[in-house]
């Protein structure tokens, strides 16, 4: 009741399928070897051929995203360190008009 219920994998069947010579005796009448089992084909995948200019681009294009991250990083470390020294500056001032008070 509590156990999983996996479905059967396409994987499992190929390989029961797949037959196996079974030994037996060699015959004077027939020397030749029995054929191999079909092996399953894998599908065809497309190879990608880059080109001088594709590999130019591609290198190009790396780079200005590279640039464009470090700064956009450069510029949040930035403004975080603005913020924080402008608080400091704030409790600074606060700090101050505090202790002219008394």
């Amino acid at each position: 009741m509590f156990t999983p219920k996996y479905p059967v994998s396409d994987t499992l069947t190929a390989l029961r399928n797949v037959t196996r010579p079974t030994a037996s005796p060699a015959s004077a009448e027939d020397p030749a070897p029995s054929p191999a089992p079909a092996a399953p084909v894998s599908p065809a995948r497309p190879t990608i051929q880059f080109t001088p200019g594709s590999t130019l681009a591609l290198i190009g294009g790396g780079t200005v995203v590279a640039l464009i991250v470090g700064t956009v990083l450069v510029s949040m470390l930035l403004a975080v360190a603005i913020t924080g020294a402008s608080v400091a500056v704030c409790a600074l001032v606060v700090r101050s008009l505090m202790n002219n008070n008394r």
